[in-house]
C-alpha cells in the first residue's frame, strides 16, 4: 500500500472559458468537480496504475463533506481525519484560446492541537501497513511550520520510505529531517538554494538533507541527483493543455516505480510520461492513458554522471 498525505485538501472547480479576459464577465462552458490537494492526485494517478492507495490529511465541514462523497466513488482508500472547519476549495479556469490556466487557492481551515494529534495517531497506524509514503502540499492554519519535519521522522522510524513534496519553510524544515527524495520544481528551488541553474541547485539542495532531488523542470522534464547517479530525462515533444495536477502524476510515477523495483531511468521515464500526459487530460489526477503509453517509450534519459 502506498499512503500519500495532504494536509490541506481541497475540493477542486476547474472552468473552462473561451477567452479569460480580465474586468469582464465570463460564460463557463466546461465545469469539473474533483477532490483535490496534491496527495488525492497522486492517488487517483497511483489506482490507475494498479497501486493499492490510501489518503490521509484533514476533511471537514460542508466542502469536505463534498469531497468525501465524491472521493467515495474513487479507488482510493479514504482514511482522512475529520476537523471542525471547512475544507477549502481550489478554482482553475483553463483559457481554451490559449491553453493557460489561472489557479485561486484559498488558505484552508484552522486545525486545533487536538486535530492534530488525532491526524498523527491516525498516520502512526497507518504507516505500519505503508510501502511508501508521500507527503504532498502547503499546510493549512493552525499546523506548525515543522509539520513536515515530524512526519518525516516518524516515517523514517517506521523504515517506511518517504517523499516530501511542498515549497518554502517547511520544504526548508522537512528536508532537514532527511527525506528519501523531495521533488521541487524550479521556483521552489530557487527559493531554498537561492539558485537558477539546476543541476548546481539541484545537488545544493540534495547536500542540504535529502537523500534524492527529483527537479521538475515543466516542459524540459526532471533532472534527478540522487546516491545512484545523476539523470535528465525529457519529454519528446512540448505539449499545450492544462498543467494542474502534472507534477502530482510524477510524484506517482516515481512513488509506483520506487515500490516496484525499477531503476532510477526507469522511474524518471514513467514520471515525465504521466506528467506530460496529465497536462493533455481535462482536470488534475487525471492523465490521457493512451498518451501516456505513447509517450513512455519515447522519454529521453541523459546520464549525466560522468558530468558531475
Amino acid at each position: 500500500m502506498i499512503l500519500t498525505v495532504t494536509l490541506n485538501t481541497a475540493l477542486d472547480l476547474t472552468y473552462g472559458v473561451p477567452a479569460l479576459v480580465p474586468h469582464t464577465s465570463h460564460r463557463v462552458g466546461d465545469v469539473s468537480e474533483r477532490p483535490g490537494g496534491k496527495g488525492l492526485n497522486v492517488a487517483r494517478v497511483l489506482s490507475a496504475l494498479g497501486h493499492e492507495a490510501v489518503v490521509t490529511g484533514f476533511a471537514g465541514g460542508s466542502t469536505g463533506a463534498v469531497l468525501r462523497e465524491l472521493l467515495a466513488d474513487l479507488p482510493p482508500h479514504d482514511a482522512l481525519v475529520a476537523v471542525s472547519g471547512n475544507t477549502r476549495r481550489t478554482i482553475a479556469v483553463v483559457d481554451a484560446s490559449t491553453g493557460d490556466t489561472t489557479q485561486l487557492n484559498e488558505p484552508g481551515p484552522l486545525v486545533s492541537a487536538d486535530e492534530w494529534a488525532a491526524f498523527l495517531t491516525a498516520y502512526g497506524k497507518l504507516l505500519a501497513e505503508a510501502d511508501a509514503v508521500a507527503l504532498c502540499g502547503s499546510l493549512p492554519p493552525g499546523i506548525h511550520v515543522g509539520a513536515y519535519a515530524e512526519l518525516v521522522r516518524l516515517a523514517r522510524a517506521a523504515e517506511v520510505p518517504v517523499l516530501l513534496d511542498t515549497s518554502g519553510e517547511p520544504l526548508r524544515r522537512g528536508i532537514a529531517a532527511r527525506p528519501d527524495l523531495i521533488k521541487p520544481n524550479a521556483d521552489e528551488l530557487a527559493q531554498l538554494t537561492g539558485g537558477r541553474e539546476p543541476l548546481r541547485a539541484t545537488r545544493d539542495a540534495r547536500r542540504r538533507g535529502a537523500a534524492g532531488v527529483i527537479a521538475s523542470l515543466g516542459a524540459d522534464g526532471m533532472l534527478a541527483v540522487t546516491p545512484e547517479g545523476v539523470w535528465r530525462a525529457a519529454p519528446p515533444d512540448r505539449v499545450a493543455g492544462n498543467p494542474t495536477g502534472a507534477g502530482d502524476s510524477a510524484v506517482a510515477g516515481l512513488l509506483s516505480g520506487l515500490v516496484e523495483g525499477l531503476g532510477w531511468p526507469d522511474r524518471l521515464r514513467r514520471a515525465v510520461a504521466l506528467s506530460t500526459a496529465t497536462v493533455l487530460a481535462p482536470a488534475a489526477g487525471e492523465f490521457d492513458r493512451a498518451a501516456y503509453e505513447e509517450l513512455l517509450p519515447r522519454v529521453g534519459i541523459e546520464d549525466l554522471a560522468p558530468a558531475v
